[in-house]
């Protein structure tokens, strides 16, 4: 453990730049300095989570593995927490709110597929009535 550096939240807060980064995710500490550039949602993204928790607001997004070992690559600590900080957001609650956004993406499919459907039935249905008066 002594090769573990452990900051507390208010040493997390001091590193709010965007040359000198800090964020937390998950009780670890980051030094994202080195990626605002090249965070593929853009440097506001991580200013804005700049000096706090993170967890939640990645979480939310549903990173790829490649973005957790990219993450992984900057861990410089471990987050102290002294009395006064600000609670953990638990395991469970962004297990929950992780879950109605995908019921939620799986009903806007749906939506689409019932547009399409219903579409290219009252075009087949259109092009049907047209042939048949066509004939008369």
């Amino acid at each position: 453990m002594s090769d573990t550096k452990e900051l507390t939240y208010s040493d997390v807060s001091e590193h709010t730049g965007k040359k000198d980064l800090y964020i937390v995710v998950h009780d670890k500490v980051y030094n994202a300095s080195s990626f605002v550039d090249e965070h593929p949602g853009g440097e506001e993204v991580l200013l804005d989570v700049g000096g706090q928790d993170a967890t939640e607001a990645f979480e939310d997004v549903g990173h790829s593995d490649e973005a957790r070992e990219i993450l992984n690559g900057l861990h410089i600590g471990a987050l102290k927490r002294v009395e006064g900080d600000p609670k953990p957001k638990s395991s469970g609650s962004t297990a929950t709110s992780t879950t109605p956004k995908t019921d939620a993406g799986g009903l806007g499919i749906g939506v689409y597929a019932i547009i399409l459907v219903g579409g290219a039935a009252a075009f087949f249905a259109y092009q049907y009535l047209s042939s048949n008066q066509n004939k008369s």
